[in-house]
């Protein structure tokens, strides 16, 4: 007959897992990805090395969850300001800016997650995560374009391109605390469109 954990060592089980999920969050705000080892996240969490390894066979797969944790919230924070009313090239601007400020709010964690040397399965979830973030620039682009507010373009490409530099362009103020780039984004944002805006 088959072992089954009944509903109070599944719940304590449960805990165990989200307490070593907010853990290596809060490592990664403070230290990175490179401070999120098995042992920094089991002493922060306040278990034993082993009993992370019950639930993560690995630092790189514990990061990977915790990494579509946040950059679901952060997915969910760039859709909602890009549907807030306005033309289309604002709408991207709108989404670009919101994930600019909230990058620049936590500049550690974000570097850790835009950029910081990591293993190859959460380097899979950035480009998971670039896709999704192009697809929302995409959508209001291809809108643009559609009602001519916009010269025409490819939708994805202009996107992609944009989330490359944007990117690239955090990089620095994430790691010197600058955050004059938010004004100069959303000019390049709007030159890269060729809205009227500009």
């Amino acid at each position: 007959m088959p072992y089954r954990r009944t509903p109070k060592i599944q719940a304590r089980l449960d805990a165990q897992r989200a307490a070593i999920l907010d853990a290596a969050g809060e490592l990664l705000a403070e230290h990175g990805y490179a401070g999120c080892s098995v042992a920094a996240v089991a002493a922060k969490a306040g278990v034993a090395t082993g009993s992370v390894y019950k639930h993560f066979p690995g630092k790189a797969e514990l990061v990977v969850e915790l990494f579509r944790a946040v950059v679901g919230h952060e997915v969910e924070a760039v859709t909602a300001a890009a549907e807030l009313p306005g033309d289309p090239d604002e709408r991207v601007v709108a989404a670009f800016e919101t994930f600019a400020l909230r990058a620049l709010k936590a500049p550690r964690r974000a570097y850790a997650l835009l950029a910081e040397p990591v293993d190859a399965p959460v380097e899979a979830e950035r480009i998971v995560f670039r896709r999704v973030f192009r697809d929302v620039a995409a959508k209001h682009i291809r809108e643009g374009v559609a009602k001519g507010l916009l010269p025409q373009q490819d939708s994805g490409r202009t996107a992609a391109a944009l989330v490359g530099a944007v990117t690239e362009v955090l990089v620095g103020p994430l790691t010197t605390d600058n955050t004059d780039v938010l004004a100069d984004l959303r000019t390049f944002i709007l030159r890269a469109l060729g809205g009227s805006h500009v």
